[in-house]
């Protein structure tokens, strides 16, 4: 190849290699253990790979169709009557996706237009930002609290303008795992009850919550419910997110225009695993068990850290810890853990790459969702810090 470009204008200028990336990237170079990127190092259930090869052998291995199949959807609709009360209809509000990150790529494509404003919460999950730009649209940032990630919602309220199209929010909240409680939700319910402004809700950690707290859902509360595109990972509650599988449930209304848009830049996803995960559903167990189990990992991985330099308070959603680093060093939580992963071989994720402008607390954030040996090998290590 030549050395020749055309000229055109990047529509997403100064954007960087993504973070998780970069941090795996580096943890598989430096051989180091990878508490980075948010994915289990642990097999998914036997039972459900089975499911899949069963589903393939039995020949479902062509097109789905383009919402998914309908078994699923029903058992999610299920899901949802069966934990919140409310009734979704398979056939017009619920749409199988390649994974949330699809979702909520092609929710913010459905509805965003040039100029309009969206409110997101910092530090955010990294693909809110660059699908809003590439649609025209503004970001509109807040940034929760450093000590406790609480929001300021007369902040935000003051935000609020004629161009305000959608709301992102996130919970259980990646990466501080926080969850929005009911007060939080009823705060958001009165602010954009009247208004035209649409919700997307966040919620690939609905079941990793600890600590006998309740998840919140969008779908809680009606006024909510009725703006709101919900979008929701198997990948994160199944232990397989190389499967790529998630799901958006909206109003009819909603999800008549995000199909629009689905269906032209996937159309259809994986076909034996969707036949899979809709016979796995039918066992509640599969998911109502997984905050329990997560907790025990989180108590191992903290009960661990308590003599060491780090200061966390305790993660109340998703797999992921936060550890301040402060007492340790000065550094920038960027080259710090760049350093760790080099020197002390264990890759986390810096939070200032999430913040609004850049905003440095001293805070790296490590998944765990690894086996305990891993686990405790990684403990080892920062306790030596």
């Amino acid at each position: 190849m030549t050395d020749f470009k055309l000229s055109f204008q990047s529509k997403l200028p100064k954007l960087e290699t993504s973070i998780f990336s970069v941090m795996s990237g580096l943890a598989v170079k430096e051989n180091a253990l990878n508490l980075s990127q948010g994915f289990p190092n642990f097999e998914s259930d036997s039972k459900l790979i089975e499911l899949v090869n069963k589903a393939m052998i039995n020949g479902k291995n062509q097109y789905a169709p383009m919402p998914g199949i309908i078994s699923l959807r029903e058992a999610i609709a299920l899901k949802m009557f069966n934990l919140y009360n409310v009734s979704y209809n398979p056939e017009t509000e619920i749409t199988i996706t390649a994974g949330a990150t699809q979702a909520i790529f092609t929710a913010i494509a459905a509805v965003v237009k040039k100029d309009d404003e969206v409110i997101i919460f910092k530090p955010a999950y990294d693909s809110y930002e660059p699908s809003v730009e590439l649609f025209g649209g503004k970001t509109i940032s807040v940034q929760l609290n450093p000590e406790d990630f609480n929001i300021d919602w007369e902040k935000v309220k003051g935000l609020i303008s004629d161009k305000t199209k959608m709301i992102i929010i996130n919970s259980p909240h990646n990466p501080s795992g926080r969850i929005l409680s009911k007060a939080d939700m009823l705060q958001l319910e009165a602010l954009l009850k009247n208004t035209n402004i649409l919700l997307l809700s966040d919620e690939v950690y609905e079941h990793i919550i600890f600590d006998g707290e309740k998840h919140q859902s969008a779908a809680l509360f009606p006024a909510l419910a009725e703006r709101t595109f919900i979008t929701a990972s198997f990948g994160k509650t199944f232990h397989n997110t190389g499967w790529k599988v998630g799901y958006c449930i909206a109003p009819a209304y909603l999800t008549e225009e995000f199909r629009k848009v689905h269906q032209f830049n996937v159309f259809s996803v994986n076909h034996p695993t969707q036949v899979a995960l809709a016979e796995y559903l039918k066992n509640p167990d599969n998911y109502l068990e997984l905050g329990s189990f997560y907790q025990q990992k989180r108590d191992l991985f903290l009960s661990l850290l308590k003599d060491s330099r780090f200061d966390f308070k305790p993660s109340t959603g998703t797999y992921f810890q936060l550890l301040n680093f402060s007492k340790i060093t000065d550094e920038s939580d960027v080259d710090f853990a760049i350093r760790l992963t080099k020197e002390q071989k264990i890759a986390s994720i810096p939070i200032s790459v999430f913040n609004e402008a850049g905003l440095d607390t001293k805070v790296l954030r490590f998944c765990f969702a690894k086996t305990d040996e891993t686990l405790i090998k990684a403990a080892e290590i920062l306790c030596n810090i």
